[in-house]
């Protein structure tokens, strides 16, 4: 008897797989990481770096002189320390004074000779005290450009020439012969004079001229009491020293007496601070009102631009939608709502836009010119401007047939002109 084999055991059924848990969403975040906006701000930041460079090195190359115009200590090509140095190697007494009370008494010291190298500068006050002190005997005194202020309290009768339009009337300095007989300017020749020009009183001298007036004018009070007026401080500086007889006419000027006394006031400190002008003084009383209306004005266009949202802010899109997607789209959505002269505006608008560069029609506002882009087409495809211009300018079509009748002449049109 033979036996059955035997069954073998089921196989184990396969193992259900567990759900797979949904993996959660990477968090999304909008904000710019570190290396998109050093990417945006390096070259601004290499801009400003460069600049803040190039400032320090301005700054530091090019500082300005601490001495001001014709000061006698001053080695800068507008200083005077080279004359200085010449009047003491012959024998002569320099020295400075920085306040009134000093000068006063330089005008009345005897054997003097006195500089004002900028007496405009001074006070109204302080030129009435110095045009009252009393001079001392053989006492001179040198003003630099000397406007009328400065000429009606310490010269008077001498007078600036003007311009028309109510400035001084300014020549520039060239080499000038002196006409005239002062002996410091027979010694001296020709000298670079020039600048402010004056009228000499009665009485006076005055020497090299320009444009007919006087740039050097001598008022003697008496024998040996004179005020000496100069257009311009350049024969004394040190750049200019050595050309023509500026050097001469300097140390005659300068040098006549054993004393040079050189005036170099604090012209701040000569004006007490309650009198100062602060930079409101000098606003006109009707830019009060104007500036409260354009505060007002600026409030308002803050409360108005205020109520925008802000600017766009770029987001990157989660997809890409490829063109052609929207454009049935926007296709579908023209269908349903039976916008077919929206439609063809838009076909015939694209097409319009697509003809004028081919054909090299200019546009203004956007736009070419109707009769001239029909006219250029009919040109070239052979067709009156009357059809060209019904079918890119004409009327909306009256059903679906219509619209598609129209875009396939539009597609012709655009071959034809293409390809003529």
């Amino acid at each position: 008897m033979t036996t059955a084999p035997p069954i073998p055991p089921p196989a184990p059924a396969a193992a259900t797989p567990p759900p797979a848990t949904p993996e959660s969403p990477t968090p999304t975040s909008l904000a710019p990481g570190g290396r998109r906006l050093w990417l945006r701000s390096r070259w601004y930041l290499l801009t400003a770096v460069l600049l803040l460079v190039l400032g320090l090195l301005l700054g530091g190359l090019t500082g300005r002189s601490s001495w001001p115009p014709l000061d006698p200590r001053s080695p800068d090509p507008e200083g005077a320390r080279a004359a200085v140095v010449l009047l003491q190697r012959e024998g002569v007494d320099v020295r400075t004074v920085e306040d009134d009370k000093a000068l006063a008494t330089a005008l009345r010291e005897p054997g003097t000779t006195v500089v004002l190298p900028r007496p405009d500068l001074l006070s109204h006050a302080q030129l009435s005290r110095l045009g009252a002190v009393p001079r001392g005997s053989a006492n001179r005194l040198i003003l630099i450009s000397p406007e009328q202020s400065a000429l009606d309290a310490l010269a008077p009768g001498i007078t600036l020439v003007t311009a028309p339009d109510g400035f001084p009337d300014i020549a520039e300095p060239l080499s000038t012969p002196p006409a005239c007989q002062l002996p410091e300017a027979v010694r001296a020749d020709t000298a670079e004079l020039g600048g402010l020009l004056y009228d000499a009183g009665s009485g006076d001298t005055g020497c090299y001229p320009r444009h007919g007036h006087r740039s050097l004018v001598r008022h003697a009070e008496n024998a040996d009491r004179e005020t000496v007026v100069l257009g311009t401080g350049r024969p004394l500086t040190n750049s200019r020293l050595d050309d023509d007889g500026n050097a001469a006419l300097t140390l005659g000027l300068l040098g006549s007496h054993q004393h040079l006394v050189w005036y170099l006031p604090d012209y701040e400190a000569g004006v007490p601070l309650a009198h100062r002008k602060q930079f409101t003084d000098f606003i006109p009383a009707g830019w009060n009102w104007a500036a409260l209306q354009l505060t007002i004005a600026a409030a308002l266009a803050a409360l108005w631009r205020g109520r925008r949202l802000g600017p766009v802010v770029a987001e990157q899109l989660p997809v890409v939608v490829r063109a052609t997607e929207t454009t049935e789209g926007r296709a579908r959505l023209y269908h349903r709502a039976k916008a077919r002269g929206r439609a063809a505006d838009a076909l015939r608008r694209a097409a319009v836009h697509r003809l004028a560069p081919a054909l090299g029609v200019p546009t203004a506002a956007g736009q070419p010119e109707p009769i001239a882009l029909c006219t250029a087409v009919a040109d070239r495809v052979a067709r009156s401007a009357d059809d060209i211009r019904a079918l890119l300018y004409g009327g909306p079509p009256t059903d679906d047939a219509a619209l598609l009748r129209l875009t396939d002449d539009l597609d012709a049109l655009e071959r034809q002109v293409r390809q003529p």
